[in-house]
């Protein structure tokens, strides 16, 4: 059992700027997001697009925001806690809040912000007959096989950087698998050109094969995946061997448990206090897209100024004896003290 002043559910960039926010108010938290890595829908949908509507900064890429959001958080040191889903978020008779992830780890927490966007991002599944019962076997959603593949036939499914990479990655794997296929229902790939380029080299030279078609059935037994038949741009069923398949579809967000949670909601988002974005339980505030108000609007700088004022709110419930000052980080030491900054690094 972790205990602690604050858990912050969702790693993208708002909650990363509720984590840096909580400690100006010198609240250390943890992290929780069910992708394998910080940045959420700004990270998996963006990454690579501008974005001009930042405070300051006339233009930036969703991956360069996520890293500067990175930058600024590390003088607080948030714990992350990542690829798990927060499955129980209860409140206790002492007041303060268990919560539970999918891989077991239980949390005691004084406060808890929500900042989960439009949901927490799941693989998209492979929708062929069979394919549940291969979860975590046979079946892979993410960017790496757990089991010994040395000798096996391996496909990877997908169009973008990712299947790419990891059709790339498991062709150099040592000992080597017996072979590593590629497959796309087109021959047309949502990836940097450099990366394209040298999937079709390591096909050329015979390191990687390239299949394009359709994934139409799995043959299986002893739920162990033989093969599977694949439907070619012709029409022909294809039929080939495959022990594993790496099936990397995208994602999608799921509001999953939240729904479940006792929380006031209106169509799907959580109810909020404007005053300090509290839910309709205390201690818990939600901030970003998850949440509702009137007037509402889905923007980033939007869930910044939430986060500012739900850490205010924690403050008040972390610190009950404690005033709070409005400071700032021009000229409070207090505030210089806690973020790590020294006289001699300061500018003249």
């Amino acid at each position: 059992m972790i205990e602690t002043d604050a858990v912050i559910i969702g790693a993208g960039p708002v909650g990363l700027f509720q984590a840096f926010q909580l400690g100006l108010q010198d609240i250390r938290c943890h992290m929780v997001d069910a992708l394998p890595h910080v940045g959420g829908q700004c990270q998996e949908l963006y990454a690579d697009k501008p974005i001009y509507d930042i405070p300051a900064i006339s233009v930036c890429t969703g991956a360069e925001l996520v890293a500067n959001l990175e930058k600024q958080v590390q003088a607080f040191q948030p714990t992350m806690h990542l690829g798990q889903l927060v499955t129980d978020c209860k409140l206790q008779a002492d007041g303060r809040i268990a919560l539970t992830t999918s891989n077991g780890t239980q949390f005691t927490s004084k406060t808890v912000f929500i900042a989960a966007g439009v949901g927490a991002f799941q693989p998209r599944p492979l929708l062929v007959e069979g394919a549940t019962v291969l979860e975590g076997k046979c079946l892979h959603y993410g960017l790496s096989i757990e089991q010994d593949i040395a000798g096996k036939d391996i496909l990877v499914i997908g169009h973008d950087a990712n299947a790419i990479s990891a059709a790339l990655s498991l062709a150099h794997t040592k000992p080597a698998p017996h072979s590593v296929t590629l497959m796309h229902r087109r021959d047309v790939f949502d990836a940097p050109d450099a990366l394209v380029q040298s999937m079709r080299g390591a096909v050329s030279t015979g390191q990687l094969h390239l299949l394009i078609g359709q994934l139409t059935a799995l043959h299986i037994y002893e739920n162990v995946l033989q093969s599977v038949t694949v439907a070619t741009p012709q029409g022909e069923p294809l039929e080939q061997a495959t022990h594993h398949i790496v099936a990397l579809l995208g994602i999608s967000p799921k509001l999953g448990p939240i729904a479940q949670w006792e929380l006031a909601m209106q169509r799907k988002q959580l109810e909020v206090n404007t005053e300090n974005y509290s839910t309709s339980v205390r201690g818990i505030f939600a901030v970003g897209d998850i949440n509702t108000y009137p007037g509402k609007k889905k923007l980033i700088v939007c869930g910044f100024h939430e986060a500012t004022l739900a850490a205010f709110g924690a403050a008040e419930i972390i610190y009950p004896d404690r005033n709070t000052p409005l400071q700032y980080t021009t000229t409070s030491t207090a505030l210089h003290r806690l973020l790590g900054v020294s006289d001699k690094n300061k500018p003249v």
